[in-house]
């Protein structure tokens, strides 16, 4: 019974962060520039896991980048630094992106 609840537990924590990166996405302003599945003033999401997702350290990577912005890596429109976002916080962004914003 313990190993079945904990199995239970295990899966609800995993599926959470899915659900908590498009809320995360939108709290930090992500969402203005980016959107799942289009170009907006930045690439879309999708765009961004097919560019990163086979690289790797494509976690990490990508969440450095969403911590410091940059600028010249999609044309002339800087991505403005997220320096105030706490890394765990990049990461789950990072993860989720790479999967497809899903």
């Amino acid at each position: 019974m313990k190993l079945i609840f904990a199995a239970v537990a295990v899966s609800s924590v995993m599926a959470f962060p899915a659900f908590a990166s498009m809320d995360l996405a939108k709290k930090n302003a992500c969402m203005a520039c980016h959107a799942v599945d289009k170009k907006l003033v930045g690439p879309s999401y999708q765009d961004v896991a097919k560019k990163y997702g086979a690289q790797k350290d494509a976690a990490a990577t990508l969440a450095k980048s969403i911590k410091a912005g940059g600028a010249g890596k999609w044309g002339p429109v800087p991505m403005p630094a997220q320096a105030a976002l706490s890394e765990a916080d990049a990461l789950v962004l990072a993860n989720w992106i790479l999967a497809g914003a899903k």
